[in-house]
């Protein structure tokens, strides 16, 4: 349960930071950070995030659901 619990929370932040990258895309203020910081900042959770689930398949701390039917 804390594993999924884990990856929401990162999705979550996944969702954050794309949200504040336009919000600063919006208002174009040059004296802010740039846009770039969060979205790379995504990108990279977002590569955190599929490695975590790799990771957590193969030990075994998740397992997929066999069957959808």
């Amino acid at each position: 349960m804390l594993i999924k619990l884990l990856l929401i929370a990162l999705l979550l932040f996944i969702v954050f930071n794309l949200f504040r990258a336009l919000w600063l895309m919006l208002k174009n203020d040059p004296d802010k950070v740039s846009m770039s910081k969060f979205l790379g900042r995504r990108v990279l959770v977002s590569v955190i995030v599929l490695l975590f689930i790799i990771l957590a398949l193969s030990m075994g701390w998740i397992s997929p659901q066999q069957r959808p039917y």
